[in-house]
């Protein structure tokens, strides 16, 4: 069917669920490191986020650190994203699937560096659907630099069914290429003091600050589209996207409301109604936004989370369940852990979907981070004016 996706909350007739196969391990190079780097405050601590880097201390050119991820987190976060499909499944979606990573894969390279590729699991973060349009968008991660790759063959489905398929500009990913001012400057981050970075080490084939941004910065509303930028990488790929873009769509941009993504603080449930972390958020968006009724959930339980330990890397803060994935404009897929959420969901007159996903906090996503909607009933509406 052709590609047809203008929003997230619209009836949603296909998508694209991630793969978890073969997820062994993390990379902790300069470029992990930065895109994991957020601090919230009432829940920092010295294993609540990765540490950085020290390149000082470490040396130029050492190896990054290879954290293995525990195998029996990985079998049951495969179990669960296993189940997230059958779920869409069995509610009549279309569901598509990547390429599973193959068992020991060959690392792949760039100028300068190289990096064991993980799966094609968060693969709303490297594409971005607009319409009748598939994005490619660059990435901040160098293990992820070829992940859309493994979504290549239903991307061809569509181009073929007459879809565009454009490719934003890659970058080189030297250490040169990252703005490292948002993790630095511990007066802007989201939560307090941070861990210091060391300068980036030159090299012969540095061009400066690159354009990285993930589709999961991009909140969908029609014809607009609210981005958010914490540095200046973020800030070029935006100025890409608004060239490319004129005339069909308006980009309005906010600044810091998270690290990188903004869909585990804000989504759209429907027209006039967003899920919040918190009311704070309405005064970064645009006017006609700040009228719609925020839906704020209480603070998460820290009790309903897995325990882990220090050989355990935690990546998201416990508002990861705010992640959430609407069916249409009355139903949303929710982790049946999150009680809280649920029930204020309910109070509004959603219909929930209760869904496992047991170890969020290890894996950097929710159920809106491990899919792609690429067909919804939704048209380009003006949903501001």
């Amino acid at each position: 069917m052709p590609l047809n996706s203008h929003d997230d909350f619209t009836r949603l007739r296909e998508i694209i669920v991630g793969s978890a196969v073969n997820y062994t391990g993390h990379d902790r190079d300069v470029s992990f490191e930065l895109f994991h780097h957020e601090n919230l405050t009432g829940f920092r601590s010295d294993w609540a986020y990765p540490r950085l880097v020290d390149r000082a201390t470490a040396g130029s050119g050492a190896a990054p650190e290879q954290w293995a991820i525990n195998r029996r987190y990985a079998a049951e976060l495969a179990e669960d994203v296993e189940d997230l499909a059958q779920v869409l499944a069995d509610l009549g979606i279309t569901v598509h699937r990547p390429i599973p990573l193959p068992a020991d894969p060959a690392p792949i390279a760039g100028l300068g560096w190289s990096a064991p590729p993980v799966p094609a699991l968060n693969i709303r973060d490297n594409t971005l659907i607009l319409g009748d349009e598939i994005i490619e968008t660059p990435p901040a991660i160098r293990a992820r630099y070829l992940e859309t790759r493994l979504l290549a063959g239903v991307f061809t489905g569509y181009w073929q069914a007459g879809a565009r398929w454009t490719t934003m500009p890659r970058p080189v990913l030297t250490d040169a290429s990252f703005d490292l001012s948002y993790a630095r400057d511990a007066t802007t981050t989201l939560g307090g003091p941070t861990e210091p970075i060391s300068d980036p080490q030159p090299g012969p084939y540095d061009v400066g600050f690159e354009m990285m941004l993930d589709g999961a910065q991009v909140l969908r509303l029609g014809r607009d589209l609210v981005v958010n930028i914490a540095q200046a990488n973020h800030a070029r790929g935006v100025d890409w996207l608004e060239r490319h873009l004129a005339g069909r769509y308006r980009i309005h941009r906010v600044y810091r409301m998270a690290d990188n993504h903004i869909d585990s603080m804000l989504l759209a449930l429907r027209p006039g109604v967003f899920l919040a972390r918190h009311d704070g958020i309405r005064e970064m968006l645009p006017e006609p936004l700040q009228r719609w009724k925020f839906i704020v959930p209480p603070q998460p339980d820290t009790g309903a989370f897995p325990a882990y330990g220090d050989a355990d890397l935690v990546l998201t803060s416990p508002y990861i369940d705010l992640n959430v994935l609407s069916v249409d404009e009355d139903t949303v897929l929710v982790n049946q852990d999150c009680t809280g959420l649920i029930k204020t969901l309910e109070a509004a007159h959603f219909t929930v979907v209760p869904v496992r996903h047991r170890h969020r906090r290890l894996f950097g996503g929710g159920f809106h981070c491990f899919t792609l909607d690429t067909r919804r009933d939704g048209a380009c509406e003006d949903y501001l004016t």
